[in-house]
């Protein structure tokens, strides 16, 4: 257990309606404002990961992403599942039975103090066509896990990016056997 924790205590340098620039000694680093989060959820249904396509302005065009949304943009306390929930039914169409959490992962922690809640949907019922809302233009992907690699290899080819957090996806494509 880390004890002397100063996170999220530097320097505001600039800030806007969601990120924040900080410097604190040497290390200069961006955090989310006002407390918000994200959520990254894996859904799968009948055998077939959900994925998203969406421009990031950020990597100057399309991008291959799991389902994501933030947490608390809009309403103050708001609850990671609900928020889970409601972004994937946004996003995808789905509306989950249940979301349960599977931890607190760092996104680039050399560099921002952004945290996601990796979030697993279950027991999802198709209520729409998703596309997220106004202005997101979401495209969704339904791939079955053992095509994912050649998935995201053909998009890479097409010219997308593909999102960090897909390497929960390729785990054993990307390790030689120590076998």
């Amino acid at each position: 257990m880390v004890s002397d924790r100063t996170k999220g205590e530097g320097e505001i340098v600039w800030q806007g309606r969601f990120i924040a620039a900080k410097k604190q000694g040497k290390w200069e680093y961006v955090s989310r404002t006002r407390d918000v989060t994200a959520a990254v959820i894996l859904a799968i249904h009948e055998g077939q990961v959900i994925l998203v396509e969406q421009h990031r302005v950020p990597v100057g065009g399309p991008c291959i992403e799991l389902p994501a949304g933030l947490v608390g943009d809009d309403q103050e306390g708001e609850a990671i599942e609900a928020a889970a929930a409601r972004e994937l039914e946004e996003e995808t169409g789905y509306r989950p039975e249940r979301v349960v959490s599977l931890g607190k992962f760092y996104a680039s922690p050399g560099m921002s103090a952004e945290y996601f809640t990796l979030v697993r949907a279950e027991g999802l019922t198709k209520v729409g066509e998703g596309g997220g809302v106004e202005g997101e233009d979401i495209i969704v992907h339904h791939v079955p896990l053992s095509e994912i690699p050649a998935f995201l290899e053909s998009k890479r080819a097409e010219g997308y990016e593909v999102d960090v957090k897909l390497l929960l996806l390729l785990g054993p494509s990307l390790v030689p056997s120590l076998g």
